[in-house]
């Protein structure tokens, strides 16, 4: 088993039993070049899927043992996560203390198994976006496929039903609809690190554009052979 999911799994117990000792990242709260806002601003591909929850389905599978298909029900009788965290989005805004509802990637992971050949996630949409991550990155104490926000269910807008939130990396690393997550041994860059952003996407070091010409994604693309 890696090291980096038995060190996750140990914040996680930190983190339930309310002993964890948040990870310092910056003297300053606010990341380098971020303007603080209250509101939720709205951005997305120019279309705003409408996925009932009755329809909706999260696919997980790839570099896994336990390949599921989670309808909606499934998905809220696992164990239920809140979490208070900042939130980062790359064209220059933050927000401070956004409670999330959902459930745990470390829940999903655990559900899955991904097998030791597992480096990346590249999640699927229901408006066609996708992004990636390292799943090093996703196994942070604070990452969920979130339902609601501030205590009410997520809004069409903000990715209704569901949406990932990845608080210490900027948000296009969040897919809002999430519909796949595709567990891989390799890295394969999504819809905004295929256009020039970042495929770290780090906050803190103002991490926001790719230093050279990102490679392209083969035409079959992820989901083919995983």
């Amino acid at each position: 088993m890696k090291a980096s999911y038995l060190a996750a799994k140990e914040r996680w117990a930190r983190k339930m039993a309310g002993t964890a000792r948040p990870t310092v990242r910056s003297t300053d709260r606010l990341p380098p070049g971020q303007r603080l806002v209250d509101n939720f601003p709205v951005l997305d591909l120019g279309m705003q899927p409408e996925v009932t929850r009755d329809q909706w389905r999260l696919r997980l599978h790839g570099q896994v043992e336990n390949p599921v298909t989670l309808d909606w029900n499934t998905f809220m009788a696992l164990p239920t996560f809140r979490d208070t965290s900042d939130f980062h989005c790359v064209t220059t805004w933050s927000q401070f203390d956004m409670t999330w509802e959902g459930v745990a990637f470390l829940t999903l992971a655990e559900l899955v198994r991904p097998r030791p050949s597992a480096s990346h996630v590249f999640f699927r949409a229901s408006d066609g976006y996708t992004t990636n991550a390292r799943l090093d990155d996703l196994m942070d104490d604070d990452v969920l496929v979130a339902h609601s926000w501030n205590g009410q269910p997520l809004s069409r807008e903000h990715g209704a039903p569901a949406r990932v939130v990845v608080p210490k990396l900027y948000a296009w690393k969040g897919a809002k609809w999430v519909r796949e997550m595709i567990f891989l041994d390799r890295d394969i860059l999504g819809f905004w690190e295929l256009r020039g952003y970042s495929n770290t996407a780090d906050p803190w070091t103002d991490d926001r554009f790719m230093k050279e010409e990102p490679a392209r994604v083969p035409s079959s693309g992820p989901g083919q052979k995983v």
